[in-house]
């Protein structure tokens, strides 16, 4: 059997929606001929943890961790309370952020990058190494991937499950960082064997590039089929659910979402009587204090994060789930990994996606419905609507589209072991 080095920052106990894909490919290379070899980042080394999913990694899948070096693992230690809650500081971190990204190029995990370009190391000297997968966010983890499979012949695939975060979620700070940071994704972009894109959208904006990658494959993110178990014990009298499952970091529309639902209240008081939000998932700490300023803490539950079936259970549970992202032009290659999952529990499904959107496009195949980013009013009718049917004793019947299995993350794993096999032989990479 080969083995694959997978050098990633976010893999378990750690959680959030970095951590899935990578898991998966530790699951079910190994069924496909390649062995997977771990370098991450230490148990404590995030602010969302989900201790449940160590139990998805398999037995023989080798682990190395770095704790430390990263601008978070640092603060983490500091404030020890930060390390399982879910919650964090809107005000700290947005004090945090501008000074990383005038001083840490590309990132603030390069220190960690560091560290773990040590410890691969190690490990390739000891042999039995036959190729290198580094994933990204963070994009540091490239820039530690690189020079291995250099200096080691090995070939090396880049894994960008989001674009390149300094120059697509961020503004660069100053020209010479925005420079700088062209640089280092072009550097990755032309020296990687083989890149992967979770994307459509952005496996064709690099295929158009001038700097085009040699060698670049759509691996969507997928999604693990989720056990069709009876709906979650009810604790209390039945109500209209509508669910978010996901971080609520830079998410606009999470207002939106809270505003509608204020809105509803106010025309049918009803509403406090037969309607819930249950959002589960991490959260700054400025939504408790927009859900009470809005007067709606009796209807709105801020959960935190759950474990990972858990997580499942409520979306198969929900007679909505909403649908969002961050706002934005650089926003625009993003498909939240909640997608398939959502897709996946047949529930009724509203997106709040700009037209043209890709996740929109997935939704709407499947018949559910897409608005516009900030259309509180078209939300509320929305609602309005699907909660009236409820009450008339209508709940929407679960419907998962036959196409999506093939996102299922078995077989994509398949793919990635595929383009894995016909990877230059470690040894001859120039």
């Amino acid at each position: 059997m080969k083995r694959l080095l997978v050098m990633a920052y976010f893999y378990p106990p750690l959680a959030g929606g970095g951590v899935h894909r990578v898991l998966s490919f530790t699951q079910y290379l190994p069924q496909q001929g390649w062995a997977c070899t771990v370098v991450c980042a230490g148990e404590h080394d995030y602010w969302v943890r989900d201790e449940s999913l160590a139990a998805r990694v398999p037995a023989g899948t080798e682990i190395l961790r770095v704790p430390g070096g990263s601008g978070l693992a640092t603060l983490l230690r500091m404030r020890r309370a930060a390390h399982t809650s879910g919650r964090r500081s809107t005000a700290g971190f947005a004090l945090l952020r501008p000074l990383a990204d005038l001083f840490l190029q590309p990132d603030s995990y390069i220190g960690w990058a560091g560290k773990a370009r040590e410890v691969a190391a190690r490990r390739i000297a000891q042999g039995g190494i036959d190729a290198i997968l580094s994933s990204s966010p963070p994009d540091s983890v490239h820039l530690a991937a690189a020079p291995l499979a250099r200096a080691n012949g090995l070939p090396w695939v880049a894994d960008f499950r989001d674009p390149w975060i300094g120059l697509s979620f961020k503004k660069p700070i100053t020209p010479w960082h925005g420079a700088r940071l062209r640089a280092q994704e072009s550097g990755v972009l032309a020296n990687a064997d083989l890149v992967l894109a979770a994307s459509q959208t952005h496996h064709d904006e690099l295929a158009a590039r001038r700097d085009a990658p040699r060698r670049l494959l759509f691996l969507p993110n997928g999604y693990e089929p989720a056990a069709r178990v009876p709906e979650m014990p009810a604790t209390h009298e039945p109500r209209f659910r509508i669910v978010f499952t996901g971080m609520l970091s830079l998410m606009e529309d999470a207002g939106t979402l809270l505003e509608a639902v204020r809105d509803l209240a106010a025309q049918d008081p009803a509403v406090c009587r037969d309607l819930r939000v249950e959002i589960a998932g991490p959260y700054d700490d400025e939504w408790p204090r927009r859900v009470a300023a809005l007067g709606i803490a009796d209807l709105v539950q801020l959960s935190g994060p759950l474990p990972h079936a858990e997580t499942r259970a409520l979306q198969l549970s929900a007679d909505v789930l909403i649908l969002w992202k961050p706002r934005g032009e650089g926003f625009r290659t993003m498909v939240p990994g909640k997608t398939y999952e959502y897709l996946d529990s047949g529930r009724p499904i509203v997106a709040l996606l700009p037209a043209g959107d890709e996740a929109g496009a997935l939704v709407t195949r499947a018949g559910h419905v897409q608005l516009a980013p900030g259309d509180r009013a078209g939300l509320v009718r929305t609602l309005a609507g699907k909660l009236e049917r409820w009450r008339a004793g209508e709940r929407a019947v679960s419907a998962r589209p036959v196409w999506l299995d093939e996102r299922r993350r078995d077989r994509l794993a398949a793919q990635l072991a595929g383009a894995l096999d016909t990877l230059p032989p470690a040894g001859t990479r120039a």
